[in-house]
């Protein structure tokens, strides 16, 4: 049994730290405790939780899925524009 569900072919993965280029859109605020950096004028990483991510915990995983379905609906999990 998978806990999240696995991105489509071409879709961007979301994990414990994952980066978006800037071509790929803007971020959009996300839940505590997750952190948003600035990668300089490249990209954003973010960071879901500041203790290792691990999937046996409930709480990273309703996490995970929460800024995956928010990050989807930035549009940001799609194959970046040609």
């Amino acid at each position: 049994m998978e806990l999240i569900p696995k991105a489509q072919k071409g879709d961007a993965r979301v994990g414990w730290i994952t980066y978006f280029a800037h071509r790929r859109g803007t971020v959009p605020p996300l839940p505590a405790p997750v952190r948003i950096e600035p990668v300089g004028s490249l990209g954003t990483l973010i960071t879901l939780t500041p203790e290792r991510f691990t999937a046996s915990n409930p709480e990273h995983i309703a996490l995970g899925l929460r800024v995956r379905e928010l990050l989807d609906r930035a549009g940001l999990l799609r194959p970046p524009p040609s």
